[in-house]
């Protein structure tokens, strides 16, 4: 009897758990917690935080691959998805489809300052390389800087996956903390004056020209950075579904049903990449640190490039939308128009704010074909 309860538990968990093991399993019951007490953008933390947790519980065999004619473990075959690059363009589509595009078509522009952002990616391209990290390496922690988790899963799928777990859930963290991340840089880089800036009413874009732009965008970049098309292209066909007024349950399934099917399954993918033997080392924490710098840059380049149109315009342009220029959709343009009214209770930037917000879409996708291009 004795022998079986000792073998009993020596098939349990706690009798195999780690320190790493125990330390990751407080880390995610910390995200789960930021996520579903203090609301941090809850619909990707939540996911990959439990994803993480299921990870590094030991023993399970949920990551665990195919061996001796046996299944793998779930999660192993929802990673599938990651590792071969599906889920990140899908969920684009869904992102394509739930934006208007119109305050980017409307004030052209904003281009200007989603290019700025990019800064984020490409100087800390260039420090990561400068402290050790090799080029690929560079580049997946670069793109970080773009805020964009889908195109950092993408482009790390495809430059170094050795990566994909403290990437991943470094630019999803970051994500979720736009809110806190943001603010300070912003209200640290402008004036009062400049925040309280009251920017016109943007104009009507036609239906032809919404039909067109995802369209001209597609063939443009298609034919200029190749290796941006599956990403682009998602986005575009997404938005395509929302503006021609013919394919209404093509986009609704896009907005809801699919990307909130992806959501969850990417979620839980890359939160599991999070296990204690790849995560707790000195490289993640590099990582981790750098990738912080990256979208502490986005934002500042953004601001900076807002106040220049702030003084080229004779200040007409509110600073503050710069910082939208990362591609946080819509959380950025929200801290936009959150700081803005902090400085003036009149103030409405959101619409303005998004202009840049999907500029910075396009850029970080436009961004990580470059990497890819030069790098792949």
């Amino acid at each position: 009897m004795w022998e079986g309860i000792h073998e009993f538990l020596l098939s349990t968990g706690f009798m195999n758990v780690t320190t790493g093991q125990a330390l990751m399993l407080l880390v995610s019951c910390v995200l789960l917690y930021l996520g579903i007490y203090r609301k941090y953008e809850p619909l990707l933390l939540v996911p990959i935080a439990f994803g993480m947790l299921l990870a590094n519980l030991p023993i399970s065999g949920i990551t665990d691959p195919p061996a001796d004619g046996q299944p793998g473990g779930l999660i192993y075959y929802l990673y599938q998805g990651v590792k071969l690059g599906i889920y990140p363009p899908l969920i684009f589509l869904g992102v394509g489809a739930m934006t208007d595009f119109g305050p980017l078509i409307a004030n052209p522009s904003s281009l200007l300052l989603g290019a700025a952002a990019q800064f984020g990616i490409f100087i800390p391209f260039l420090i990561a390389s400068y402290i050790g990290f090799d080029l690929k390496s560079a580049g997946c922690i670069g793109i970080i800087g773009g805020a964009d988790g889908p195109t950092a899963i993408f482009l790390t799928s495809k430059l170094n996956p050795a990566l994909l777990g403290p990437i991943a859930i470094a630019a999803y963290s970051y994500m979720a903390l736009v809110p806190i991340i943001q603010p300070p840089i912003m209200r640290a880089l402008t004036t009062k004056k400049e925040r309280s800036v009251v920017m016109g009413q943007l104009r009507d874009v036609s239906k032809t020209e919404k039909v067109v732009f995802p369209i001209l965008v597609t063939i443009l970049v298609g034919l200029l950075l190749p290796a941006a098309v599956p990403l682009v292209g998602a986005l575009m066909l997404g938005n395509l579904f929302r503006v021609t007024g013919v394919t209404e349950r093509l986009s609704d399934t896009a907005q809801h049903a699919l990307i909130n099917i992806l959501t969850i399954f990417l979620g839980v993918s890359v939160g599991s990449t999070a296990s204690a033997e790849r995560f707790l080392n000195p490289e993640t924490l590099k990582i981790i640190a750098l990738g912080l710098f990256a979208f502490s840059t986005g934002t500042a380049m953004g601001v900076v490039f807002g106040k220049i149109m702030y003084w080229v315009t004779g200040g007409k342009v509110n600073p503050l939308i710069g910082s939208a220029g990362v591609s946080a959709v819509p959380m950025a343009a929200r801290v936009s128009q959150v700081v803005g009214q902090e400085a003036n209770p009149g103030n409405y930037l959101l619409m303005h704010a998004m202009g840049p917000n999907v500029a910075g879409v396009i850029g970080s996708a436009v961004a990580a074909g470059v990497l890819l291009s030069v790098l792949g």
